[in-house]
């Protein structure tokens, strides 16, 4: 039977159902956080080795996932795959690691494998079961509960809620570790040095900025047609404005040329003090290029004169610099 023709499903109706289902669920994760997970996030921040993530099947996705989590915020961690472990990769734990096991029923034949093994190397062990009568719980030093109501599938099959629940709670332990850790957002770059996160985070405007020959700069009592000769010399639609002592006075940029030519002044006798905007926005050494785009963004401007501490510029940085360096 052709049920998309004679029979059409409302599959928005069906993909809310999920979500309400799982939501739901995770809400009522939010009354099992207690001692046992004060109990957890203390083992795991004692932890003087790694922590090692394990779990089967779709648990196993998801501790994967949270191994992943756990190193990139301060927790280093790896996932060991429980059928592999019986079969020397045990080996990779140490006693001065701890062991975060995933398992929704709590009685995964390769996981309760390899509770003895654990016992006699004496490493902590925390259980995320849904099942707190189960193996795994009972051998846990701490047992996390995630069981939950009912599974999102509606043959009550398919790891879903479980599994989302399983991963919150692990989200949770990560993200209370990092902040029990003190982490900062450029510890987090440190360990995402090759993404767009780590470059927002890492890079300063020192390394971007054009600076020497490629400095755009002129004297404000230069006229406005001597200004223009800069500007297109330099490419970077703007120049920066000094007095007789090099401090700078403010900036001529392709808008301030536009609005002069609209007015009646003489582009070869008119000084450039009399049409360039004041008060302009710069930036010092050492600044983030993620702090100069936001200085950009605010003001809806292109470029900013990096300056020293006596207000004289020493180089310029431009919107399209940020833009090859992946900072935006």
């Amino acid at each position: 039977m052709n049920y998309t023709s004679q029979h059409p499903m409302n599959f928005c109706t069906l993909g809310l159902a999920v979500i309400e289902t799982e939501a739901q669920a995770i809400f009522e994760l939010t009354q099992k956080i207690g001692p046992d997970f004060q109990r957890a996030c203390e083992l795991l921040l004692a932890c003087k080795g790694r922590i090692v993530v394990t779990g089967m099947g779709k648990s196993g996705h998801i501790g994967k996932k949270l191994a992943s989590t756990f190193s990139s915020t301060g927790s280093p961690a790896f996932f060991m795959h429980p059928g592999e472990a019986s079969h020397g990769d045990l080996g990779m734990i140490t006693r001065q690691d701890i062991v975060v096991a995933i398992s929704h029923s709590g009685n995964t034949h390769e996981l309760v494998t390899l509770l003895p093994l654990l016992k006699r190397l004496e490493v902590p062990l925390i259980s995320l079961s849904g099942n707190q009568e189960s193996t795994l719980a009972n051998a846990a030093d701490v047992s996390l509960d995630v069981s939950i109501k009912q599974e999102a599938c509606p043959l009550g099959l398919a790891p879903t809620t479980s599994t989302t629940v399983a991963l919150v709670m692990g989200d949770a332990l990560a993200i209370a570790l990092l902040q029990a850790r003190g982490f900062s957002a450029e510890d987090f770059a440190l360990s995402h040095p090759g993404g767009t996160l780590g470059k927002r985070l890492l890079l300063h405007v020192d390394e971007l900025c054009h600076s020497g020959d490629q400095l755009p700069i002129v004297s404000e009592n230069a006229t406005i047609s001597e200004a223009l000769i800069e500007v297109t010399a330099k490419k970077l639609g703007m120049t920066c404005v000094v007095d007789n002592h090099g401090h700078l006075q403010g900036v001529y940029t392709d808008g301030d040329i536009r609005r002069t030519l609209t007015q009646q002044f003489d582009i070869n006798t008119t000084p450039l003090k009399h049409v360039i905007t004041r008060n302009c926005q710069t930036i010092h050494k050492g600044m983030l290029a993620a702090e100069a785009l936001a200085i950009m963004q605010k003001h809806s401007i292109t470029s900013l004169v990096l300056v020293d501490e006596n207000n004289r510029p020493e180089a310029v940085l431009h919107l399209h610099d940020l833009l090859k360096a992946g900072v935006i």
